[in-house]
């Protein structure tokens, strides 16, 4: 459990650090960026499936497998790549960790909705409170939170796509990234023809970063994977708020963006919500196995 707990500690360190690496590349086009991640992604995984001696396995599988869902699945992570790449070269980091801090919510609600899953009175609780922690904050912005709200529910509707699919995690994103991987070879080929293209032509740094996209996508993933399997679901449940702490916390300290006390009182509200989740969770997981009065029915 040891290793599994590095593993899970190690993925979410990464994927709290991805603003610092986005922004590296500031100026580059989102949608370029995001193509090269695709593109590098979907090699890696193919060389991991091939040294590790799963190809054959790989084959057969897909091939035996209803795939379709994975179209929706490969739409929906493209999209909020896409989308948080572009918000974190915009200055909008401190509203993207709000997206994944609001997320496991997100999720608790689509469960209910799509899956017709029950909440215990407890698991309703923060749910309100994030919704208020929300409301709250479009007072505050004077609009919707709408990046913070896109990317939790796009994240949150791939983890529901995915939890009704039936690969694994490096088999499945290896199936997403290849049914995006020949419209982001055709979009880099047409911003090449055009003259916009980045690659081979905004430096070396650049270009390695670009490749490197690939690596710090599927690294921390099979870190999490790792982890998945060995780690109690309480505790990953409470490493997942590293990503967004990291993320929040890099915003505000390194990239200066503005965060006002009205900003941190909705901010609390959502913090608070998300204790009250976490510790309820941890309470559920640990009571003798029992029925457990609920409410709702979604």
């Amino acid at each position: 459990m040891k290793k599994g707990v590095l593993y899970g500690i190690g993925a979410y360190l990464m994927w709290g650090f991805f603003p610092i690496y986005w922004k590296l590349l500031h100026g580059i086009n989102a949608f370029q960026l995001i193509s090269h991640r695709i593109i590098w992604s979907f090699i890696l995984l193919m060389l991991v499936i091939v040294v590790t001696r799963q190809f054959a396995d790989f084959r057969a599988t897909t091939r035996s497998k209803n795939l379709w869902v994975y179209l929706i699945a490969a739409l929906l992570i493209g999209a909020n790549w896409t989308l948080y790449v572009w918000a974190v070269n915009e200055d909008y980091i401190v509203e993207t960790s709000l997206g994944y801090f609001i997320n496991p919510l997100i999720s608790v609600l689509l469960g209910v909705v799509f899956l017709r899953e029950r909440l215990r009175l407890g698991q309703w609780i923060p749910v309100v409170l994030a919704a208020l922690g929300v409301t709250y904050l479009t007072y505050v912005y004077g609009r919707l939170p709408y990046i913070a709200l896109a990317l939790a529910f796009s994240f949150g509707l791939y983890g529901l796509v995915k939890k009704l699919s039936p690969l694994g995690s490096l088999y499945g994103l290896t199936v997403e990234t290849g049914i995006l991987f020949l419209p982001a070879v055709g979009y880099l080929l047409f911003a090449e023809a055009n003259g916009a293209g980045a690659f081979l032509h905004a430096g070396i740094r650049s270009d390695l970063l670009m490749i490197g996209a690939g690596l710090v996508t599927t690294v921390p993933l099979l870190m999490f994977a790792s982890a998945a399997r060995s780690v109690p679901l309480w505790l990953v449940g409470l490493l997942q708020y590293v990503a967004p702490t990291l993320q929040f916390l890099i915003g505000v300290f390194i990239y200066k963006e503005p965060f006002s006390h009205d900003q941190l009182i909705g901010f609390g509200i959502v913090w608070l919500a998300l204790l009250i989740f976490l510790v309820e969770n941890y309470l559920a997981s640990r009571a003798p196995v029992e029925p457990i009065p609920e409410i709702g029915e979604g």
